[in-house]
This record gives C-alpha cells, sequence and structure tokens, in this order.
C-alpha cells in the first residue's frame, strides 16, 4: 500500500513529466525536497505500474496514451527538420544500392530528396505512399514489400509482411522510430510495424535511424533494436545537446543534420 506522502509525490513525479516528457532525479530531489533514494524508489513503483520509464539518471513520460497520428498528420510536424535529415539521408546513398526505406513522415523526405543520379538505385519499401511518391519521380527501381494494409500509415504489416523481407540482402536499411533513448533504444508505438523493422534490419548490411528532435528521450510501447544494433542515428539541430551527448555516450554514432536554407 502506498502512503499518502508518496501518492502525492508520485502525482508531482507525473505531472513534472507531462510538463516536459522527462525528469532527472536531481530535479525532482529539488522539487519534491527528499532524498534521490527516495525518488529513485518513486521511479521503480511508478515504472512498475507502467505509468513511466526510467532513464539513466531520471525518467521519461511513457506515450501509450497519446494515439497514434495518421501520416497526413505526422508530415506537417517539424518539416524542416524532417527535410535537413532526409537530405542528409539521401547523401548516404549510393549508385548501385539496394536500399530498405521505412514507413513515416521522415523516411518519406528522404524518399523525396532522392536526387536524379539515383537512377541505378532499388529501393524496396514497405510504404505504399513512397513507392507511389517514387513512381512519379521516375528513375528508381521500386519493390514493395507485400503483406496487410495499414490504412493510418499507408504501410504493409503482418500477415505476410515479412516474407520477401527474409530473402533480401540490402546495403543500408533506412528506418523511423516513435523513440530513442540510451535505455530503451529504439523503439515503436505499433507492434505490427516493429516486428516490420525488425525484419528490415536483418536483411540489410548498415542501419540507418531517422529521427527529428522530438524523438530523442521518448519511448515508445513496442521495442525495435537496441542501440548496438544500429550503425547510424540522423537528428536535426533542434536536439537537445544532453541528449545527443547520452546517446554517444553509450556508444551509438549520431549526425546532425543542419536545418536547409
Amino acid at each position: 500500500m502506498v502512503s499518502l506522502k508518496a501518492a502525492m509525490r508520485h502525482q508531482i513525479i507525473l505531472a513534472a513529466l507531462g510538463e516536459r516528457g522527462q525528469a532527472s532525479v536531481s530535479e525532482l530531489v529539488e522539487r519534491l525536497g527528499v532524498s534521490g533514494v527516495t525518488v529513485r524508489e518513486d521511479l521503480r513503483i511508478l515504472e512498475a505500474d507502467h505509468q513511466l520509464v526510467r532513464s539513466r539518471g531520471g525518467a521519461l513520460a511513457r506515450d501509450d496514451n497519446h494515439p497514434e497520428q495518421p501520416l497526413e498528420t505526422t508530415r506537417k510536424a517539424n518539416v524542416a527538420a524532417k527535410r535537413a535529415i532526409g537530405a542528409a539521408a539521401a547523401a548516404l546513398v549510393s549508385k548501385g544500392q539496394k536500399i530498405i526505406v521505412d514507413v513515416g513522415s521522415t523516411t518519406t523526405a528522404l524518399a523525396e530528396a532522392l536526387p536524379p543520379s539515383a537512377t541505378d538505385v532499388t529501393v524496396i519499401t514497405n510504404a505504399i505512399n513512397i513507392a507511389l511518391l517514387l513512381e512519379r519521380k521516375g528513375g528508381c527501381t521500386i519493390v514493395v514489400t507485400g503483406g496487410t494494409l495499414r490504412p493510418l500509415q499507408h504501410s504493409l504489416v503482418a500477415p505476410l509482411g515479412t516474407l520477401l523481407l527474409e530473402r533480401l540482402n540490402a546495403d543500408v536499411a533506412f528506418l523511423g522510430c516513435n523513440g530513442v533513448n540510451a535505455r530503451q533504444g529504439f523503439t515503436n508505438s505499433n507492434l505490427a510495424e516493429a516486428e516490420i523493422k525488425q525484419a528490415m534490419i536483418a536483411s540489410a548490411g548498415r542501419i540507418v535511424f531517422l529521427a527529428d528532435h522530438t524523438k530523442l528521450g521518448a519511448a515508445a510501447a513496442a521495442f525495435v533494436a537496441r542501440l548496438g544494433q544500429v550503425d547510424l542515428l540522423i537528428t536535426d539541430d533542434g536536439a537537445d545537446p544532453r541528449m545527443l551527448a547520452e546517446l554517444r555516450n553509450a556508444g551509438l554514432e549520431v549526425m546532425v543534420a543542419p536545418r536547409l536554407p
């Protein structure tokens, strides 16, 4: 049974996370006027109750209560950041490569940024909108993974979503996520799409995640990959330097893409 004092502390902790999405132990110690030991125990209890996610030195708000947004909505958010990330990712694509492009608004920005010289690039994607976009641009060879359509993201998932991926060997996979932090790694809000992302990781020689600064430090419901499974994260220059340092200290290579003029 949680005491009344503890329950009041828990409310204050959750309110703090609601304000900023994250809070350090030191910040909570100052706000609550208790010891670090007490704060860490409060965080342990709240995490066990699925009300937050503990991180190195603090806690993160869970995003489980935030409904997944349609692709048409997410494409309108952080447009300049996503354009910058997409351009940086497109610059990594070499002639003759076979690349996997995941579903999402930031990976769509990558598809938009692919140059005319990408005529001999093969793009394997589970995103119907990306396949149609590249068809209109012309040049690339487009392979659609197959599977069952999720209209919210125009994505193809299980059943039958991983069969083609299991037979492919791509050079690079460019993937999106809903959260990345040093403790939970890369996560996603939809279980079916997380499964496809894992299959993409298994099918590519190099793994690159694209995530704008709002995804750094966040944790979603479905695990996708450990930091050690990923070769590079590309984010934008709106990223919190402390978050970048935490990810780099955990061994992840991070590229910061400057906003485009």
